[in-house]
């Protein structure tokens, strides 16, 4: 059995971060990964796939953008060059191709079961991300015969039989993928939810420059703090504002929330304007936000033209696939945690029993020693973030240097 001080799971962005300030607190650790650095970024995107942040804003802990656009938006395998960059600039000590199968108490702290060795551990970092495993509801079984892929597995319009797309979730990837498959010539069919609208681009800033000023993605965020809709942003196409009555009079066809399927045929919730409107205002609340932070600046004064035509048509209740040339079922409905590798007394007891929520405050669990980091309102909006996982990182390893002292 060998034994490390700190183990940290997961080499993305989360789990790099923490090793760069363990690093300099002197603590010896190991990095595992169970295939590559930044491995969803390579496998789980899609080929066209932008990053929503300017690159001005794509930062790790002492590592910033370097290029020469930073006003765009990168690739996908761009991004996975700089994970690539941080890890070699850190030194980190990764070791690749070990996923870890089993995580429980032992005798000495913690017992890692390895597909490569057992480890035993004084500190664990939990560091997998919150993009896990997808959420595909289980009326899924009811629209059988045709082809179902979750967000993470679509790669690009090529990859799909003949025939209409119907995208279920209207968050910024599911969003994204429609847009690309409708300029592909594909028919597409829409499930939109709740969902919160934002400019791109507003009075001469990118969006991403606003929640900075505005001090949005800095607030802290607790078990009472609601969970506010997905928000629509994509860096495709240099970095457009979505607009989703747009893509309704440009050919894509929109229908409510999806509920339910039988038969082939899906059913949808008769809420596709009210999802429409609530999206609308949020659109509007940001707008008076900014309007009244760049009161006092330079700003180019800008008039903004929150909404897109009316959706034509009324709203479609229920679809039979078959009749409609269906031939694809993608389902961008978020993603759901996979912890059932975990044998400690950390999460929550709900009832979907399968689904185990850490329990912590900032990081911290209830059994000492264990942690989490880079999942989503960690502690701040931007825990998640490439550009914050840094800071919660940084007081994680805070905590553990205080606690091998």
């Amino acid at each position: 059995m060998t034994r490390i001080d700190t183990v940290i799971i997961g080499g993305g962005q989360a789990g790099l971060s923490m090793s760069h300030h363990l690093s300099r607190h002197g603590v010896s650790h190991v990095v595992l990964e169970r295939h590559r650095v930044a491995e969803r970024w390579r496998t789980e995107r899609w080929d066209s796939l932008r990053f929503q942040f300017p690159n001005w804003a794509m930062r790790l802990p002492e590592f910033e953008y370097a290029g020469n656009e930073p006003d765009a938006y990168a690739h996908r395998d761009e991004v996975i060059r700089f994970i690539e960059a941080y890890a070699a600039f850190i030194r980190a000590p990764v070791r690749a191709g070990v996923d870890v199968r089993r995580l429980r108490s032992g005798p000495g702290g913690f017992i890692l079961e390895t597909s490569d060795t057992t480890i035993e551990a004084e500190n664990v970092v939990i560091a997998t991300g919150p993009y896990q495993q997808p959420a595909i509801p289980a009326a899924a079984a009811g629209l059988s015969g045709v082809l179902q892929l979750s967000a993470s597995a679509y790669r690009n319009p090529g990859q799909l039989p003949a025939g209409g797309v119907m995208v279920v979730g209207a968050g910024a990837s599911g969003c994204q993928i429609a847009e690309e498959l409708m300029q592909s010539g594909r028919t597409v069919y829409l499930s939109v939810g709740p969902h919160r609208r934002v400019p791109r681009r507003y009075r001469g800033r990118d969006f991403i420059w606003w929640i900075n000023v505005l001090g949005l993605d800095d607030k802290v965020v607790d078990d009472q703090s609601p969970r506010l809709p997905p928000l629509l942003i994509s860096g495709a196409d240099g970095g457009q504002t979505i607009d989703l009555r747009k893509f309704a009079a440009s050919g894509m066809v929109l229908v409510g929330r999806f509920q339910d399927a039988h038969d082939g045929v899906a059913s949808f919730a008769p809420d596709l304007e009210a999802n429409l409107a609530a999206g609308d205002k949020s659109y509007a609340t940001f707008i008076k936000s900014a309007d009244a932070f760049a009161a006092d600046l330079t700003l180019p004064i800008e008039v903004d033209h929150c909404c897109g035509p009316p959706v034509p048509g009324d709203p479609i209740s229920a679809l039979d696939l078959r009749t409609a040339g269906i031939g694809t079922v993608i389902w961008a409905t978020g993603y759901r945690y996979d912890f059932d590798w975990i044998d400690l007394d950390v999460f929550a007891h709900t009832e979907d029993l399968n689904v185990r929520t850490p329990v912590h405050r900032r990081g911290v669990t209830g059994v000492p020693g264990v942690y989490f980091l880079g999942l989503q309102y960690l502690y701040k909006t931007k825990s998640s973030f490439l550009s914050g996982v840094g800071e919660d990182a940084a007081w994680l390893a805070d905590q553990i240097a205080a606690r091998n002292q």
